[in-house]
């Protein structure tokens, strides 16, 4: 066969575009399978806290296990005599102790036997004087978290017994403003003009921290534990039930994990735990079963975020059990800073109670962005709403439009079985002028979903061998 020149053109033609192809197809499986390597890594990288060997056992500093002594000294001396003696472990023993708030210091570990339940004192006065704190994604001086760490290094609290706050429909909830948590018509709550209409003017206005002074004689809740401004985090273990609010909420901390942990509060904004402005944070191993989102990936409320400007990233969620909730791995609704590096993997997710399996909230007040999320080998049981959810028209205060378009793209879903996916399989609502981008499901299987599909101001999702109500898509 004679070979022309246009013959060896079109031949060299058609190899490069055999070789782009194979090279893209090899890239694309590339990538795929490091998204999770990245986790590993992630979780490789994080700093476990250690401690010498030394035990400060809390009754051999006066507290007493009667569930009616106030205990609130003894445990500070304790972690006083601990960490001025290099770290270590600070014992609370089997038995019932009622504390005021608890602050950890370096290098302290305080660890609750098996049998030890910690009461938190409805005494709102003994959470002053005001510490620095954050109420939904707005710094502000306020009532001290139930256990709070100020810009201390090494710390964790661990062991087999129980935190109990104590908060219920007569202490902390009524001031949620809802009936169904015990508030009465015309006592004071969280959105009367000195509580969050004023602390959000102040977000507005970026009047210094220090001047955004609330606590007693005003109605936001505090935190249950609170690690601000920390390295290296341990949570192990232990069970948080009766939350005023937020469960467990490290704000602008690096290295963090919280393992074997069961969150059992039905409180209103009893989110079980919320990362804000953090990275390096491995959530393992752990039960939700909360009044709010399971676990909320946050970074800042408008202005305050935005100034701030620290997104959430490099967030590892694996081996968890979600049930009651509003939703299992959400990110936002506080997201002004943004969010990504997200990776939640061997989870289930299941309640007739659970409103969404994977959601994103944001609104053009928000902003905010969320990038590379992956989702793997994850059992859904049963949803209410949706298996992922993607709204960026959230809103439930009065008007949550303004001028911050937000972003979000690469969201992965991958190795999914959902046997009941409640009134949408997938509900994306996103923005005209930034619509959601590049969201994939592969090998995703959802069965009973009322409306399959609901998708708006989004590339077309892309679905490798995934089936809605056994349809394939």
């Amino acid at each position: 066969m004679k070979i022309t020149i246009p013959y060896l053109i079109r031949s060299l033609f058609y190899f490069s575009v055999l070789s782009v192809t194979l090279n893209g197809c090899k890239d694309k499986e590339k990538t795929e399978t490091s998204a999770f390597d990245q986790a590993d890594k992630i979780i490789s990288d994080i700093k476990i806290p250690e401690f010498p060997d030394k035990t400060f056992n809390i009754v051999n500093f006066g507290a007493v296990a009667d569930g009616e002594t106030l205990n609130t000294e003894a445990i500070k001396k304790a972690i006083d005599s601990c960490s001025n003696s290099g770290g270590g472990k600070v014992v609370i023993p089997s038995g019932n102790f009622l504390t005021g708030p608890i602050h950890l210091k370096s290098n302290v570990n305080v660890h609750l036997e098996e049998g030890a339940n910690v009461f938190f004192t409805t005494d709102k006065e003994a959470y002053l004087p005001v510490v620095h704190t954050s109420y939904e994604g707005v710094e502000l001086m306020n009532f001290s978290p139930l256990i709070y760490a100020y810009k201390q290094n090494n710390i964790a609290v661990t062991g087999k017994g129980t935190f109990n706050g104590q908060a219920s429909s007569t202490n902390w909830w009524p001031w949620c403003g809802k009936d169904s948590y015990g508030y009465t018509e015309g006592s004071p709550k969280q959105s009367d003009d000195h509580n969050l209409p004023r602390l959000r003017t102040m977000n507005e206005n970026a009047t210094p921290g220090a001047e955004r002074v609330f606590g007693g004689g005003y109605q936001l809740r505090p935190s249950f534990f609170e690690p601000f401004e920390c390295q290296n985090v341990l949570v192990q273990g232990v069970t948080f039930t009766n939350a005023p609010f937020w469960v467990v909420h490290p704000i602008k901390c690096n290295s963090v994990t919280i393992d074997g942990v069961t969150v059992n509060s039905h409180g209103p904004n009893n989110d079980g735990c919320d990362p804000e402005y953090s990275k390096n944070v491995h959530i393992t191993n752990c039960t939700f079963n909360t009044g709010d989102d399971c676990i909320a990936i946050k970074s800042g409320r408008n202005e305050e975020g935005r100034r701030i400007n620290i997104p959430s990233e490099n967030i590892v969620v694996e081996n968890c059990d979600m049930k009651d909730g509003h939703g299992g791995v959400v990110i936002g609704s506080e997201i002004s800073a943004g969010v990504k590096n997200v990776y939640v993997r061997h989870c289930k997710m299941d309640s007739p109670n659970l409103e969404r399996a994977i959601r994103i909230k944001t609104n053009t007040l928000r902003g905010g962005f969320v990038e590379n999320v992956f989702v793997k080998d994850v059992h859904v049981g049963q949803v209410k709403e949706a298996v992922l959810k993607i709204n960026t028209y959230y809103g439930i205060y009065a008007n949550q439009e303004g001028q911050y378009i937000p972003s979000i793209k690469n969201i992965h879903l991958e190795d999914m079985q959902v046997e009941n996916g409640g009134k949408f399989g997938i509900l994306i609502k996103g923005r005209e002028e930034n619509p959601v981008k590049n969201v994939t499901l592969t090998n995703v299987h959802i069965e009973k979903a009322k409306t399959p599909l609901s998708v708006e101001n989004s590339e077309p999702v892309v679905f490798k061998n995934t089936t809605i109500n056994g349809k394939s898509y």
